[in-house]
């Protein structure tokens, strides 16, 4: 660098620092100009939390349920037949096939 221009140095740094943090201020993660995207994500976000929270009362709901002390005889028969395969001979089974299975046993990829 010419001699001329040693004084300008430290003007020119703080000139591209100031640069840098308005661009970052406008376009990085938390920027102004990406409010609709962070509100687009915190409200599929709540859908979620909300899904999950549903999702979990009905579990602590199955587990009360199953305890021995308030033990629903449905529920733990449901479970009992999920869980072994097994079905009532009064019932009506309807198998359905997932395409990833009938891939397979087609021997198709």
């Amino acid at each position: 660098m010419p001699e001329r221009m040693k004084p300008y140095r430290i003007a020119m740094a703080l000139m591209l620092l100031i640069a840098y943090l308005g661009v970052q201020a406008l376009t990085g993660d938390r920027g102004l100009l990406t409010g609709a995207a962070r509100d687009a994500r915190l409200v599929a976000r709540e859908s979620q939390l909300a899904d999950l929270e549903a999702q979990r009362a009905d579990l602590e709901t199955r587990v009360e349920y199953l305890q021995a002390d308030n033990l629903s005889r449905d529920l733990l028969e449901e479970r009992a037949r999920a869980v072994l395969g097994f079905a009532n001979p009064h019932d009506y089974v309807i198998r359905v096939v997932t395409p990833v299975e009938h891939d397979m046993k087609t021997g198709r990829s």
